[in-house]
């Protein structure tokens, strides 16, 4: 979306027009929905998250005051999905099998060129690193999705997530060393070739 649409949309929205609020979820809803979708691992609940982010967004648009309208969204997205880890109480003690979701499910992981082996390698990988990202504390599982799945710098997941850079770095170092740690101990969850491939190195 060009930045004078969206920002067009949002003074519209502002002003109680909800014709062009729900053009910014049309534009929003993939993003928010994945974002939570890998915060908290299921499905139903990350539809729930996302539902429960635009409403919120809606009420509280007219407190937004200009910058990335994309930060701000994602920081209701990332609170709701805090709000509804800690209502399920969901620890990283639960069995890894439980925590498995459908990688695919995410359309920003899809590639029509790849071949039916290729897919079926990516999806056990998936499945894995989804279950391992599960097991992180709720705040460096925020920035782990943030900045390596969806691809944001550092500065846009301090916006986000409210806090500083330096904060996001620390955060994100642990979580990157939790899901080695975490991969390493469970190597039945990855994909066969790189169990092979890691057996033969160490």
């Amino acid at each position: 979306m060009h930045p004078q649409n969206e920002s067009e949309l949002i003074k519209a929205a502002q002003k109680g027009k909800l014709p062009a609020f729900n053009q910014l979820v049309l534009q929003y809803q993939g993003l928010a929905y994945n974002v939570a979708y890998r915060v908290v691992g299921d499905e139903e609940m990350a539809a729930d998250a996302t539902q429960d982010s635009f409403i919120k967004a809606y009420k509280a648009i007219s407190q937004f005051r200009g910058g990335s309208f994309k930060a701000w969204l994602l920081r209701i997205v990332t609170n709701s999905c805090y709000d509804l880890l800690r209502k399920k109480q969901r620890r990283p003690t639960e069995p890894l099998d439980d925590l498995l979701v459908d990688p695919d499910h995410s359309s920003l992981m899809t590639d029509e060129s790849e071949s039916p082996e290729d897919r079926a390698l990516r999806g056990e990988l998936g499945h894995a690193i989804q279950a391992c990202i599960a097991t992180l504390p709720h705040d460096q599982r925020a920035v782990l999705v943030l900045s390596d799945i969806q691809g944001m710098s550092y500065q846009e997941v301090a916006s986000v997530t409210g806090v500083s850079v330096g904060t996001v770095k620390s955060r994100l170092s642990r979580a990157r060393a939790k899901l080695r740690d975490v991969l390493q101990e469970n190597r039945e969850l990855l994909p066969h070739q790189y169990r092979l491939r890691d057996e033969v190195t160490s």
